[in-house]
């Protein structure tokens, strides 16, 4: 399972938006990784910030 995968698993699992410090925690990635990882996800639309500073996944 790639970053990405991970990233919106715990999202989905989560059922809440998430700030990128709790998902590092929640998948156990580096926080840089995980930075990374959400501003490609960003980029493709495959997250949504309804709340500041917190994503979750596009489609649910």
């Amino acid at each position: 399972m790639n970053e990405k995968q991970q990233i919106l698993e715990a999202m989905k699992k989560a059922g809440e938006p998430l700030n990128a410090g709790k998902i590092a925690e929640l998948t156990g990635l580096d926080r840089k990784v995980v930075d990374k990882t959400m501003t490609a996800m960003k980029k493709d639309a495959s997250i949504v910030s309804l709340v500041r500073c917190k994503w979750e996944p596009a489609e649910k």
